[in-house]
C-alpha cells in the first residue's frame, strides 16, 4: 500500500487511497468525498482497502440502468423465459422503469429512488398493483444479478419493501347491457363474431384470435383451445397461458349458427382472393392474416359508446361472462374450467365480491325447498 490521506474540506471529510498501479504503471488512486464525520470517512476507507486487498472490490461503472436492463438483463432473459413472459417484462421495463430510473448510473441507484418509483406508479394508477409488484421483482432480480456480476457493490432494491397489491374493482356489464351490445354489434363488422364468442365463452383475447376452423366441433357445439395469438399479433403460439388453458368450451347453439355463417364467409374470401394467407383462423382479416386487436378494440369502444353501456375493457367481457354464470348459480368449478384457470381458488378469489350475495341467496332458496318458506 503506497499511501492513505484523510482530510477535512468545506464539503466534509474525504480520503485518498493509493493501491496498485494503472496500465501505464502509475499508482492507482481511489478518491471518496462527502463524509459528514472523520469516523465515517475512516470506516469507508478501511472497507475499500480491505476489498482491494481481498480482490472483491467492484470498479465503479458509468453504465446506466437503462443500458444494463436493455443490453444485458433482458438479453439474458431471452434464453430463460417464454416469449409472452419476455414481452411482459419488456413492456414493464420500457414503459414504467426506464422513464424514471433509466438515466441513473448503476452505482448511483439508491433505495430511495426505487421507492419513489413505486410511490409514483401507485399514485398514477396506470398499472395494477400486481404489475407494480412485478416491477419490483424485475428491479430486484436485475440488481441482484448486477451484484453477482460485480457491476455494483450492493443491491439497493434489497432494502426496499415489496409493494402491496390492491386489486382493482372489476367492471362488468349486466345481462341487459350484454344483450343491447350484441344486438347493436350484429352485422356492423366482420369481427362481430369475436364479441359473441368472448361474451358467451369467457375465452381470452389471444385464444379467440388464435382459434382455427378445425378447432370447432360442429357436432358437439364446442370449440377446442389449442393455441393463442401473441400480444403483438405477430406470432401464433402452439400453447396456452396455463396447462388448464388447453380445454374445450361448449357454446350456445345460436352462437354456433353465427360461427358457421362467419366461417362460410371466410371460406368464400379464401376462394376469391389472390395471394390469400390461409392460417385456418376463424377471426382474420380479408387476406387471412391474424386480426388486428387494436381494430377490434376500437370497434368495441364505438359500439359500447353508441348504446350507452358503461366503459369496460375488452378483457372485461371475460369477467362479464364469469360473473353472469356465477350469478345464475353455476358451480364455480365449472366456471373455472371454462375460463381455463389453473385452480378453482383463482376463480373464487377473482370473483369473491359476489360470494356474500350468493351465500344469502343460496340460504334463502334452501330454506324454501326444505321448509316451504315464503
Amino acid at each position: 500500500m503506497a499511501g492513505k490521506t484523510l482530510k477535512k474540506a468545506d464539503t466534509g471529510w474525504y480520503f485518498v487511497l493509493t493501491h496498485g498501479s494503472k496500465d501505464n504503471g502509475r499508482p492507482q488512486q481511489y478518491k471518496r468525498r462527502g463524509f459528514k464525520t472523520k469516523q465515517e470517512a475512516q470506516k469507508a476507507m478501511s472497507e475499500l482497502e480491505q476489498s482491494l486487498m481481498m480482490g472483491t472490490h467492484v470498479k465503479v461503472t458509468k453504465l446506466t440502468f437503462k443500458e444494463y436492463l436493455i443490453d444485458q438483463y433482458l438479453e439474458d432473459k431471452v434464453t430463460k423465459v417464454k416469449r409472452r413472459t419476455l414481452e411482459t417484462y419488456t413492456w414493464l421495463i420500457e414503459k414504467h422503469v426506464i422513464p424514471h430510473l433509466g438515466h441513473i448510473e448503476m452505482s448511483k441507484l439508491t433505495p430511495m429512488s426505487i421507492q419513489q418509483l413505486y410511490n409514483r406508479l401507485t399514485k398514477e394508477k396506470k398499472i395494477s398493483g400486481e404489475n407494480i409488484q412485478k416491477v419490483h421483482t424485475l428491479i430486484n432480480d436485475s440488481l441482484k444479478k448486477a451484484e453477482r456480476w460485480s457491476l455494483i457493490s450492493k443491491n439497493p432494491a434489497a432494502l426496499v419493501d415489496r409493494p402491496l397489491a390492491t386489486k382493482n374493482e372489476i367492471t362488468i356489464w349486466d345481462l341487459d347491457q350484454v344483450k343491447l351490445f350484441l344486438k347493436e354489434a350484429e352485422g356492423v363488422s366482420r369481427y362481430c363474431i369475436f364479441f359473441n364468442i368472448a361474451l358467451t365463452s369467457g375465452m381470452r383475447k389471444g385464444e379467440i384470435l388464435g382459434l382455427r376452423k378445425k378447432d370447432v366441433d360442429w357436432d358437439s357445439n364446442c370449440v377446442r383451445i389449442t393455441q393463442t395469438l401473441s400480444n403483438d399479433g405477430k406470432e401464433i403460439l402452439p400453447y396456452t397461458k396455463t396447462k388448464a388453458g388447453a380445454r374445450s368450451i361448449d357454446l350456445p347453439k345460436e352462437i354456433m349458427k353465427q360461427l358457421r355463417k362467419h366461417c362460410n364467409m371466410i371460406n368464400s374470401e379464401k376462394e376469391s382472393t389472390v395471394n390469400y394467407h390461409d392460417h385456418d383462423l376463424v377471426i382474420c382479416n380479408e387476406m387471412g392474416m391474424p386480426a388486428n386487436s387494436n381494430n377490434i378494440r376500437r370497434i368495441f369502444r364505438e359500439i359500447s359508446k353508441k348504446v350507452g353501456n358503461p366503459k369496460i375493457r375488452l378483457h372485461d367481457m371475460r369477467h362479464t361472462h364469469a360473473t353472469l354464470l356465477l350469478l345464475q348459480g353455476v358451480n364455480p368449478k365449472i366456471v373455472s374450467e371454462r375460463l381455463g384457470h389453473a385452480d378453482v381458488r383463482i376463480t373464487l378469489d377473482t370473483y369473491s365480491h359476489l360470494l356474500p350475495n350468493m351465500q344469502k341467496e343460496t340460504a334463502e332458496n334452501f330454506g324454501k325447498m326444505l321448509f316451504d318458506e315464503d
